[in-house]
């Protein structure tokens, strides 16, 4: 025997609804993409139908699948009339936006300019990212805390380049504490500065992404930038300068104080770190640990904190990081069930 016809819950089974938009002519090509590559992103991660004729793109869904796709295609229409160059990954990045439910636009987000140099432009990629790059702006002493790919120093060195440029600043200093090459430095041939030379090679690197290659000697030289590990600021008072230091999380809590006393008069310092990896040995606590619970209160000190979501390497590094933090929660809880076993058996074995 059938089963009676119920009431449809329109929470579970809406009505399905019909959109239709017309695209600025200038626009149409570009949110496409070349042989539809931005298209086909969309429909693989939207709910909603897309039809695309012409100018025209027609949605078809539930309401809320059709109303997100209207907010997507109208981020990406404002991002290709600002002249942002459309991509698979941008289309990925504004659908991750709005599907998180925050009211900032990802036009807003994808479109801040930074840095450009010989036609590339660098931007942050994600909300968490333009937040870091605000409180840059905003605040004097600014850390950056997340994992690997998250662009935590590439967009600190940005804006290092950045307030050199406009002035703000007359000097650029990039550290790093060389932890790992305290056992070993003295087997590694060459002079002192050819040995710490590999852990400072990353701050290089970023360096030349940004700035004519030519120029860069020529400033280091004259002392306008400075790329030294963290014990070369011992003792120093650090002047209009955009300071940096990298690797945080292999500072000890005293090497982190000596470092945050060094700064003076007109300078900005950023501190960026994983506490997912840190280095130090003998189980000694991290300096950059220790500060987010000792600073945390002090007014014109900001902490941005990113995730796996802002990774911006390949899509596997994110993956990489969710699968590694899952496998040391559950490591964490193992030991503690053990132990919670084993002080039990103890309690009955007593008895």
């Amino acid at each position: 025997m059938s089963e009676p016809d119920r009431p449809r819950d329109p929470d579970v089974d809406p009505t399905p609804v019909r959109s239709s938009l017309e695209l600025p002519p200038e626009t149409a090509a570009p949110l496409l993409g070349a042989a539809d590559e931005n298209l086909i992103a969309l429909e693989g991660l939207l709910a909603a139908d897309i039809h695309v004729r012409g100018n025209s793109v027609t949605l078809s869904g539930s309401p809320a699948d059709v109303a997100l796709a209207e907010r997507v295609i109208g981020e990406l229409v404002t991002l290709v009339r600002r002249g942002q160059p459309l991509t698979p990954d941008a289309v990925r990045r504004t659908v991750g936006m709005l599907t998180q439910g925050l009211s900032e636009s990802p036009a807003d987000v994808l479109s801040l300019d930074i840095l450009s140099r010989r036609g590339k432009t660098i931007r942050p990629k994600t909300l968490n990212q333009k937040r870091y790059v605000d409180a840059i702006d905003t605040n004097t002493i600014v850390f950056g805390v997340g994992p690997a790919g998250t662009g935590k120093t590439y967009l600190a060195m940005a804006k290092a380049v950045q307030a050199l440029q406009t002035k703000q600043v007359t000097r650029i200093i990039l550290t790093r504490p060389a932890v790992e090459a305290g056992e070993r430095l003295g087997f590694l041939p060459g002079t002192l500065h050819e040995k710490i030379d590999p852990y400072l090679r990353p701050l290089h690197d970023a360096l030349h992404d940004m700035m004519d290659p030519e120029a860069i000697p020529k400033l280091i030289q004259a002392g306008v930038i400075e790329v030294a590990p963290l014990a070369y600021m011992r003792g120093r008072s650090l002047n209009d300068a955009f300071i940096i230091l990298d690797e945080a999380q292999n500072t000890t809590a005293e090497q982190m104080k000596m470092f945050l006393t060094r700064l003076g008069f007109g300078s900005k310092m950023v501190v960026t770190g994983d506490i997912t990896q840190i280095d130090l040995p003998g189980g000694a606590r991290s300096g950059l640990a220790a500060a987010t619970e000792i600073l945390g209160d002090i007014d014109d000190i900001h902490f941005a904190r990113l995730d796996s979501s802002d990774v911006v390497r390949h899509r596997l590094v994110s993956d990489i990081v969710d699968a590694y933090g899952r496998f040391e929660a559950e490591q964490s809880s193992g030991i503690g069930n053990r132990a919670q076993r084993r002080a039990s058996q103890h309690r009955v074995q007593r008895r």
